[in-house]
């Protein structure tokens, strides 16, 4: 037992030797070849094919940046040959790049880039299809590459709160931020509130918006988070949300309601109702009492009237003391009606397909009618109904199958909607003055 015993630490030791002779010498064979210089190459070569063959670094000029506007009337050709471009170049420019964009899609008021040498010899283009994508174009070998982009916007989340005192637009501005987040918020609650007609002095509001910047600078708006409006009493109620599988996106209550109805409650953003819906009503011209079975909006003559809901045009034309008026029918047994327009919207006859907003006419004076306003009417299975007062169902609630996950998500849009404005009122005395606060960027 004693032998065995021994054998066994000698053999450790032996093993700890033989471990530490080999490390270094893997050390020592490393070094070594750390210092020896590869085959066929020395310091002296290397100097003399440098100093034999030097940098030949080809320096091009600096391209011009040139800013054309694409004016009424005008054509891409127009623009190019003042750059040089022949016939048969710009042919050729044309043909090579429809596979990704035709530019005969190109339109008036777009901005086009060129940059090129100071010969104004183009290498490359840069078009602004929309307000997220741009199209490049990039010469190369004679080629003319072409690729859709999108804009590399840097995305702002901010919280923005008002009380109104006349209109939401003067709110908005005295929060500081521009019309454009008006008309947006009246789009999400344009089915629910006319925001003319039902607008009180004390309504107040709370969004949660993207706000995009490009190269430092604001540029537009993104989508609307979540938002909240007060109107007479009532609270309106709105959470962003795209379907994960189609990608199609909604406003929904929390609930999983949408907040689009069958018809929108106005057909005229901002215009002032000058007659209501009336059993007997003394005629502003035949000055005898008879009903007006429609809504009388004031607005000036060219302002769009817009169908408030998706339908078929099964009239366009004049009618009457009815002037030049528009019909449509929809689904679930409505009609409506567009009457005193003064001309017409691009595409509107008999058998045209029209969708919600999409303007069918402009505001006139045309037929009985003492000044320029939209008389609009409704019926519901052939009978005229009160379009202020009738209540409209509302369109498909969000899918039962992603009701858990959009409350999931809209619980954090009410948490970053209200957490930052309640500690505002806190340390405000309670103020609800306009305001914004920039919560998060991307």
């Amino acid at each position: 037992m004693r032998i065995n015993i021994r054998v066994t630490k000698k053999n450790r030791y032996l093993n700890r030797v033989s471990f530490l002779l080999f490390f270094a010498l893997t050390l020592i064979i490393y070094f070594i070849l750390g210092f020896i210089p590869k085959a066929g190459s020395s310091t002296t070569n290397k100097a003399t094919i440098q100093k034999s063959f030097p940098s030949q670094d080809i320096i091009l000029p600096p391209l011009q940046e040139n800013i054309e506007t694409i004016k009424k009337g005008k054509t891409l050709s127009d623009i190019l040959e003042t750059y040089n471009f022949s016939p048969a170049e710009i042919y050729k420019l044309r043909e090579e790049v429809k596979p990704v964009y035709d530019l005969a899609k190109i339109k008036a008021g777009q901005k086009l880039k060129l940059f090129s040498f100071e010969d104004r010899t183009v290498v490359t283009l840069e078009y602004g299809i929309d307000s997220e994508s741009y199209l490049r174009i990039e010469k190369n070998d004679n080629f003319y590459y072409a690729k859709i982009k999108k804009y590399p916007y840097r995305i702002k989340t901010a919280l923005i709160w008002g009380v109104i005192e006349d209109m939401l637009i003067t709110a908005i501005d005295q929060a500081g931020e521009t019309d454009q987040l008006a008309i947006n918020i009246a789009d999400i609650f344009a089915w629910d509130i006319d925001f003319y007609a039902d607008i009180r002095s004390g309504d107040n509001f709370k969004v949660l918006v993207e706000k995009k910047y490009l190269d430092g600078k604001f540029t537009g708006y993104g989508k609307i988070l979540t938002a909240e409006f007060t109107n007479q009493g009532k609270t309106f109620k709105a959470f962003f949300y795209t379907y994960p599988d189609t990608k199609k996106w909604d406003y929904f209550t929390y609930n999983g309601k949408s907040l689009r109805k069958e018809f929108l409650k106005s057909p005229i953003n901002g215009a002032r109702i000058t007659s209501r819906f009336s059993y007997s009503r003394l005629h502003p011209i035949r000055k005898v009492y008879r009903p007006h079975y429609g809504v009388d909006y004031g607005a000036p003559i060219g302002t769009p009237a817009q169908a408030t809901a998706d339908g078929t045009v099964i009239f366009a034309g004049r009618s009457g003391g009815s002037g030049r008026m528009v019909r449509i029918r929809h689904k679930n047994a409505y009609e409506t009606m567009y009457l005193h327009l003064s001309r017409y919207g691009k595409g509107i006859r008999k058998g045209a397909k029209v969708i919600s907003s999409q303007t069918v006419g402009y505001v006139g004076s045309s037929g009985l009618s003492t000044g320029p306003h939209l008389d609009y009417r409704i019926k519901y299975h052939g009978k005229y109904v009160n379009p202020l007062a009738h209540k409209f169902k509302p369109v498909a609630p969000l899918r039962e199958d992603f009701l858990s996950d959009f409350q999931q998500k809209a619980d954090y849009l009410k948490l970053a909607l209200d957490a930052p404005y309640l500690v505002f009122k806190y340390f405000s005395g309670y103020a609800l003055s306009p305001n914004q606060s920039e919560l998060a960027s991307q």
